[in-house]
């Protein structure tokens, strides 16, 4: 198959760039559910740009471009071997030209290995089939959903659910709760696979394969199928919405598969992920390489472009605009609502700056500063000048052990990120002057356009999503989250979802 690696990498790139059709109406249909001029509506507004910004500038939708995960479905006597060493090439390949992320990190060493390959990255899973073709899916999952996954032992208490038993019931709980958890964190509205049964290894394997399925289709189980249309309506009465803003819309799709147990276990595993779903399939012809069809319909048959509709609370919305450094007054006169806009230098930080600067000072003097929780995508021209090509905000959850101390020790007055972060950080916040800012997770296009020049670079040796990007910024919008008032948005919509899970408790599902 001369041709198998540059389909493959044609793969790569589709799945990367433009999302498929299905994912697309799911998005539609979210947008048109949304009250106009609300946060989460905003929010999917940017999100539809973002979509139609990486298809026509065939660039990462997202920044994080995840654990590229392969299934390959070959026929008996097709060589395996070459085809994963082809598979790995066009990995590399498509990292050097920046349509994928390096995320490929040494878990002892932390080095980064700059091309996505290391031992067990990328994931290749081959299975044989009866078909004379190659089918060869990719999913491209990021680390803020992938981290939002998770696993359930039946039975158990759930918060806000009571018990959940080894039953439909059980299951539907956990379900339940496994989006009340993600909260905007995962990059809510999102889709979830869920596996029922296996071990703890194949029950999460199941629901990761369940993403593989079409939004559109219906289960052929029919517990199941009900199983499904149950979450979709109820889940979406959580109020937590896109992003965690709050809204009508927090799921997007539900697909649920079932496998047999062992007596003593019973898992219920859940794959969350973003409203950034790439996935996408390639059917090859054996000989050749060539591709002959497309498995799942492309992106570019549905526009995502949509006419802004007016509304008072879009009219009466108080933008300000920023120009870094900012003084501790600029920001104490901020409120949750707010939306700023940021011109100015802003500075890229992640978990190894936060970890460096709870012991080390910064390169740059960060008093009233804008640090951005963001591992861009990154290129260099032939003259040598880096340029971003994609730089959405990652989860700050995980800055949450640094962040107040950091605040206070460098007079940071803007943090930038997506999901939230938690009472330790409200606190310095407040005490010391400073805000949070949610930009929309994964409108990485929409971002990187922000950004007109790349000022220097320090920390490179900790890998490009890592390093301390200094960034030239203009007109870079986000939404104050958290403020220097004690008030924090995420605390607020987290409560009332919980308290709207707590009223599913006793809903029928049969």
């Amino acid at each position: 198959m001369q041709h198998f690696q540059d389909s493959v990498y044609k793969l790569i790139v589709e799945t990367s760039t433009n999302l498929p059709a299905d994912v697309r109406l799911a998005i539609q249909s979210a947008q048109e559910r949304e009250d106009a001029g609300t946060r989460s509506a905003i929010s999917l507004s940017t999100i539809a740009n973002n979509i139609d910004m990486a298809e026509c500038n065939v660039s990462p939708i997202c920044q994080d471009t995840g654990m590229p995960t392969f299934i390959v479905h070959c026929p008996v006597g097709a060589n395996q071997i070459v085809m994963k060493k082809q598979i790995l090439e066009a990995v590399a390949q498509a990292t050097k030209d920046s349509k994928l992320r390096s995320n490929s990190v040494d878990s002892l060493t932390g080095s980064n290995t700059g091309d996505n390959l290391g031992p067990g990255t990328p994931v290749v899973h081959f299975e044989q089939w009866e078909k004379d073709d190659v089918e060869v899916k990719l999913i491209l999952k990021g680390g803020g959903c992938e981290n939002k996954n998770i696993q359930y032992s039946l039975p158990t208490e759930l918060e806000g659910l009571g018990k959940a038993g080894r039953d439909l019931d059980g299951i539907r709980k956990c379900i339940l709760h496994a989006v009340y958890q993600a909260q905007g964190q995962g990059c809510s509205a999102g889709f979830i696979g869920v596996g029922i049964g296996g071990d703890r290894t194949s029950g999460y394997e199941l629901a990761k394969h369940q993403l593989f399925r079409r939004v559109d289709d219906v289960n052929p189980i029919e517990d199941l199928r009900k199983l499904e249309d149950y979450i979709m309506e109820n889940a979406n009465t959580l109020g937590i919405g896109t992003m965690g803003f709050g809204g009508q819309v927090s799921l997007l799709g539900c697909k649920v598969g079932v496998m047999n147990r062992l007596p003593a276990s019973f898992f219920v595993s859940v794959a969350y992920n973003c409203w950034a779903f790439r996935r996408q399939g390639v059917l090859l012809d054996s000989n050749s390489g060539d591709i002959k069809e497309w498995v799942y319909p492309n992106g570019d048959t549905v526009s995502m472009k949509k006419e802004e509709e007016a509304s008072a609370e879009t009219s009466e919305r108080r933008e300000v605009v920023l120009q870094t450094p900012v003084t501790e007054e600029q920001i104490r006169q901020l409120r949750v609502g707010d939306v700023v806009i940021i011109n100015g230098p802003m500075y890229t930080g992640r978990d190894a700056l936060h970890k460096y600067l709870m012991d080390h000072d910064a390169p740059v003097d960060l008093n009233g500063a804008a640090i951005y929780h963001c591992g861009p995508v990154m290129a260099k021209d032939e003259a040598g000048e880096w340029h971003v090509k994609a730089a959405g905000p990652t989860t700050s959850s995980r800055e949450e052990p640094y962040q107040g101390t950091i605040i206070k020790k460098f007079g940071i007055r803007m943090v930038i990120g997506k999901g939230g972060m938690g009472a330790k950080t409200l606190a310095a916040l407040q005490e010391h002057g400073g805000v949070y800012l949610n930009a929309i997770g994964g409108a990485a296009q929409y971002y990187a356009q922000c950004f007109k020049k790349v000022n220097g670079v320090d920390f490179l040796e900790f890998g490009t999503p890592e390093a301390m990007w200094h960034l030239q910024t203009e007109g870079f919008a986000a939404i104050v989250t958290m403020d220097s008032h004690g008030n924090s948005l995420h605390a607020e919509v987290d409560k009332n979802s919980m308290e709207k899970l707590s009223k599913l408790k006793e809903t029928v599902f049969a």
